[in-house]
């Protein structure tokens, strides 16, 4: 998940184990610190994302806000197939501004912000094949109508649907 010399500490205190502390040291040579302390928001969901994973009786429902924060291009391939696997056996919903994660979605959904000069309304729409298509372009070059986007998103829709989660 683009930590590849990050390690992991968890310390288990206090009466029947009830004080537990997950510490980070996200670098090499960095000290080992509580998550909470010295993990960048994009460190700190990752971690997370890596947490999820590795437990086996995780919560039957996942949510992550951009997990994908400070990455792009490879890492953000990696963070989204991470996510397909963690969804084979729960639900996981996830906010993000890269297509690279988005495309890796089952359902797909498209958050718009309309305001009238009195008050703003958001609406939240489920989007079909062609929809995503059209959304993915948007993420990536900021225009739904570019036929280079449109071809990268056709690109990463299928590189996902190659994915084996």
């Amino acid at each position: 998940l683009a930590m590849a010399t990050a390690t992991v500490e968890v310390t288990v205190d206090g009466e029947a184990g009830g004080d537990v502390v997950l510490c980070l040291s996200p670098n090499s040579g960095t000290p080992m610190l509580p998550v909470a302390r010295v993990a960048s928001g994009g460190e700190l969901a990752r971690t997370m994302l890596a947490v999820g994973l590795v437990l086996t009786a995780s919560p039957p429902v996942q949510v992550f806000d951009e997990v994908d924060a400070g990455v792009g291009g490879a890492a953000a391939h990696r963070i989204g197939e991470a996510l397909s696997s963690l969804a084979r056996d729960r639900q996981v919903l996830v906010v993000t501004h890269l297509a690279q994660v988005a495309a890796y979605a089952d359902h797909q959904m498209v958050v718009v912000k309309v305001d009238d000069g009195r008050s703003t309304v958001a609406t939240v729409s489920t989007l079909d094949a062609d929809g995503r298509v059209v959304e993915l372009s948007r993420m990536l070059s900021g225009s739904p109508d570019s036929d280079t986007a449109r071809g990268h998103a056709e690109e990463l829709l299928q590189a996902a649907r190659g994915h084996v989660s």
